[in-house]
């Protein structure tokens, strides 16, 4: 009779991770994490994924190690490719944490309602369509930003537009200082062009 195999103390966690970030907010999974952090380290090297944590924002998500020798670059997980408009939602979602982060902070997370989110952005979109269409090509991008992991739904409201939303501190880690300050020079050229 084989003896059982003995599974691994963080087995769980890794499996959370390779289906996206492990935020603070999942206790459980979070405090885990941070337990096993060095196991987990060593453990995802041989696989070929680096374990990135943000322990003061309270994030953590994987990253493949890129190897030359990769031949067809083969990875554990599901890249995503963003359009130019999701790309700018991101980058204003991510400004508006850094306005968040640089003021009086009474929270540790920041949430907006959709409609806020929305007056935000369509400063730097073109309204090149009627005013509904546009409306609901905003809600699309914010739809979107949800679906890919930036945005979390806190709050169900009967009325879409008073919908809340946390926008998730990994953004820091998509979009980084740098890539913001140049994205805002040009949405700011691109802002005053329209007037």
């Amino acid at each position: 009779m084989s003896q059982p195999t003995k599974i691994l103390p963080y087995t769980s966690v890794f499996i959370k991770l390779l289906k996206g970030p492990v935020e603070y907010l999942e206790r459980a999974a979070w405090e885990k994490l941070l337990l096993y952090k060095k196991e987990l380290i060593l453990f995802l090297q041989q696989l070929g994924l680096q374990l990135i944590i943000d322990e003061e924002d309270g994030y953590a998500y994987l990253r493949h190690i890129v190897d030359e020798e990769d031949e067809a670059g083969v990875t554990w997980m599901q890249r995503r490719a963003f359009s130019y408009d999701e790309s700018v939602l991101l980058i204003l979602l991510r400004e508006m944490m850094a306005e968040f982060e640089i003021g009086e902070v009474t929270s540790r997370e920041l949430v907006k309602k959709r409609r806020e989110i929305r007056e935000y952005a369509e400063l730097f979109f073109k309204e090149n369509m009627s005013r509904v269409k546009f409306m609901k090509e905003l809600d699309r991008l914010i739809d979107k930003a949800e679906e890919n992991g930036f945005l979390d739904k806190i709050e169900d409201h009967e009325m879409m537009d008073e919908q809340k939303y946390r926008i998730k501190k990994l953004i820091k880690a998509k979009i980084d200082s740098e890539v913001l300050e140049q994205f805002k020079d040009k949405l700011t050229e691109h802002a005053a062009q329209r007037i």
